[in-house]
């Protein structure tokens, strides 16, 4: 199977390298900046220099950028690979984009002959490392199995929830729950603080207890060190939360408790913290 594999950002570089020791997988990768390429071509991938050129002969065709302006480029704009893309190739969109935007690519994919599965993951880069995603699929059954073996290598599960755009509606969900637990944990803690536990206490327990997400016991170590190396970059959450205000306003849903998550993530993006990890949400709500 040929592959095309499109943005080598922190998940997408960690994706493809897991794809790269897979029999019968011949892998050919683009990345707008070439850094990232380099070391993938060291470890066996093909380097294109435009994403028309990557699709050459393609049979899965996986993007994973950063918005959907960056899909739309790579895929509709200058050398996009939609025109170039071999008739019948499927591509596997795993970039965290709207459903409304989703639905649009899957039909203008279709248009040109093309299919195309709704693929957001759920998973930072330590599960992207370990092929350890779990994808959210929208799509044709058929689809989804053409790509099984990509999903194997990249990710322990696949949840098929419907049709293209239902993987984006999903992910919208995951990335809602995501932030609002980690400003709220992060407001709770620095409560604990001013009321004199100290921050390696409430590091080591407030995780632990029934009421916590299972993911903060990873952000509390970040926390406790004050290492907000970025696993999900602050700024990336705050664009989702933007899409998920556009979604819920698209379905007349009123999100009270969203939006003022997003209006926190925006101002410690605006203090300067839009790359590092979105745990440092942390650091904006205390007073040191």
């Amino acid at each position: 199977m040929n592959v095309a594999f499109i943005g080598l950002g922190i998940m997408g570089s960690r994706m493809s390298r897991n794809l790269l020791d897979a029999p019968n997988l011949s892998v050919t990768v683009f990345n707008r900046s070439p850094e990232p390429a380099k070391a993938l071509a060291e470890a066996g991938a093909r380097v294109a220099d435009s994403p028309a050129a990557a699709v050459a002969g393609a049979d899965v065709v996986v993007t994973m950028l950063s918005t959907p302006d960056a899909v739309e480029a790579v895929a509709f704009g200058d050398n996009g690979f939609v025109e170039a893309a071999p008739a019948n190739a499927v591509w596997m969109n795993c970039s965290t984009v709207d459903p409304s935007y989703t639905r649009r690519c899957d039909q203008r994919a279709r248009d040109r002959g093309l299919r195309f599965l709704d693929a957001p993951v759920a998973g930072t880069k330590a599960p992207a490392a370990a092929g350890e995603l779990t994808f959210l699929i929208g799509g044709d059954t058929e689809d989804l199995e053409q790509v099984r073996p990509l999903i194997d290598r990249m990710g322990q599960k696949a949840l098929h929830v419907g049709d293209a755009g239902q993987g984006s509606a999903f992910k919208m969900l995951v990335n809602a729950l995501l932030a609002q637990s980690m400003a709220v944990f992060a407001e709770t803690a620095r409560l604990g603080e001013a009321l004199g536990f100290s921050r390696d206490f409430l590091m080591e327990t407030l995780p632990n207890l029934p009421v916590s997400a299972p993911f903060l016991k990873g952000k509390a170590g970040l926390i406790k060190d004050g290492n907000y190396e970025a696993q999900f970059p602050l700024e990336l959450m705050l664009k989702d939360l933007k899409l998920l205000e556009d979604t819920a306003y698209e379905q007349q849903q009123p999100l009270f408790l969203a939006g003022l998550a997003k209006s926190l993530y925006a101002q410690a993006n605006q203090a300067g913290r839009g790359r590092d990890d979105f745990s440092a949400i942390f650091d904006v709500l205390g007073r040191d």
